[in-house]
């Protein structure tokens, strides 16, 4: 918690210098793979623990409702966070371990060609690695979100997005700035593709 050791106007100075850190190629390859989801009609599915957790549910909501500029007649994408089936997750955590929580929603959930966003900022909780374990065998396509040094959750996923600091409430917060900096470049790139029922194309 280095936020303990540090003045608030120093706190958000680092917050803004590892803000610089971030490789905007990965973000925008992240925005890339949402886009192509969509045009396909493939499910988005979207895990995390504890304020990664939050983070999932925060951008399965903004992904689903923020990216659209017309409620009635656009194309939606398939989002889930499975962070937010909390009976399925107890039952499974309960019965089975909670490693199995997100690997078992997607056996009943995904087919190939889904995309799946990991976000863990140690990169190595077990139920992530295991549902990404999985997901590679199977045919999706996988993004690892990550933290510290990434864990073996950036080795291991097909894309990464990381930031690179050693403090977990700064990964969930430089994670959350640029979430939304994809809602806003997904609603734009989804706006262009969208046509209205009178053929043209939306402004």
């Amino acid at each position: 918690m280095i936020g303990a050791t540090m003045s608030a106007k120093d706190y958000l100075a680092l917050v803004c210098q590892e803000i610089e850190k971030m490789d905007t190629a990965e973000l925008e390859k992240v925005s890339d793979l949402i886009e192509q989801a969509y045009d396909a009609g493939r499910f988005v599915f979207i895990i995390g623990n504890g304020g990664s957790g939050a983070n999932a549910s925060h951008l399965c909501e903004d992904l689903a409702k923020c990216t659209l500029c017309d409620f009635e007649g656009q194309k939606r994408l398939k989002v889930l966070s499975l962070t937010d089936n909390t009976a399925g997750i107890m039952a499974w955590a309960n019965d089975e371990g909670y490693d199995r929580i997100f690997l078992e929603q997607l056996k009943n959930l995904s087919s190939p060609g889904d995309l799946l966003l990991a976000i863990s900022g140690s990169g190595n909780s077990p139920n992530i690695l295991r549902a990404m374990e999985w997901a590679n065998a199977h045919g999706l396509t996988t993004v690892g979100i990550t933290g510290f040094g990434g864990g073996k959750l950036r080795k291991m996923a097909h894309h990464g997005l990381h930031a690179a600091v050693d403090d977990m409430g700064i990964v969930e917060s430089l994670h959350q700035v640029v979430f939304h900096w994809l809602i806003d470049d997904l609603h734009r790139r989804f706006k262009e593709k969208a046509v209205p029922a009178n053929g043209a194309k939306a402004r």
